[in-house]
């Protein structure tokens, strides 16, 4: 469990392929305190599992389900990523809470810069359009962030994402402390950022569903014992 509060930019230094597999090595010289062989470290907001470590980074395997649903495949040695150590019980919940399963990837819209913060909108998948909402909790790349506005938002009726292809979107204001401490101070229209919903809508979503499913089918079982 994280909270989405970076605590470093750690470098990319190695990625070495195995069959279904890739094993990344990176310098993470905060990361590691007090890290051991098994414990889970967010890298851009995916969980990794520590197998090796050094007193400057450290290293992980990373499954193919993962490569195919998050940015991890596209990096390359010198690469920046945020990192987070898991939370420990009993510390302040700085962000909201961040499982580092995400949902997949989301693209960089348009960045509007501003005298003293960032706007930044990103590309919203439709089957996760109901899980983000104004002013609720989003992880971008592993980052604990509020949504400024979605599509349909304040001041951005829902006919302006149709006039535009029909694409729904979201945008998050980065204040300077974030533009500097994480690696979303250097996003540029068209980069590919990891994504992750806030479990609390995703847990409601599903029971909305399975509730939903559930009166159908006594609906339907009713409407045949009436024609029976």
């Amino acid at each position: 469990m994280f909270t989405g509060i970076i605590e470093e930019k750690g470098e990319v230094i190695a990625l070495e392929p195995s069959a279904d597999v890739i094993r990344l090595t990176l310098r993470a010289p905060l990361a590691v305190v007090g890290a051991k062989h098994g414990d889970s470290i967010s890298v851009s907001g995916v969980c990794l599992t520590v197998v090796d470590q050094s007193a400057d980074g450290f290293t992980a395997d990373v499954m193919q389900q993962t490569l195919d649903m998050s940015t991890i495949g596209a990096l390359k040695p010198g690469d920046k990523v945020n990192l987070e150590r898991a939370a420990l019980v009993g510390d302040r919940l700085g962000g909201h809470i961040v499982q580092g399963h995400i949902d997949g990837t989301s693209t960089v819209l348009a960045v509007t810069p501003g005298e003293a913060w960032s706007v930044l909108r990103f590309s919203l998948n439709p089957e996760l359009a109901a899980l983000v909402v104004d002013k609720g909790s989003i992880a971008v790349s592993g980052v604990s962030l509020t949504v400024s506005n979605v599509d349909g938002g304040h001041g951005h009726p829902l006919a302006d994402s149709v006039q535009a292809g029909g694409q729904h979107w979201f945008e998050v204001s980065l204040i300077p402390e974030t533009l500097a401490a994480t690696t979303l101070g250097t996003l540029e229209v068209g980069d590919v950022v990891n994504i992750e919903t806030d479990i609390l809508a995703r847990h409601v979503e599903r029971l909305l569903a399975v509730r939903g499913s559930a009166a159908g089918y006594e609906a339907g079982l009713q409407n045949e014992v009436r024609n029976i």
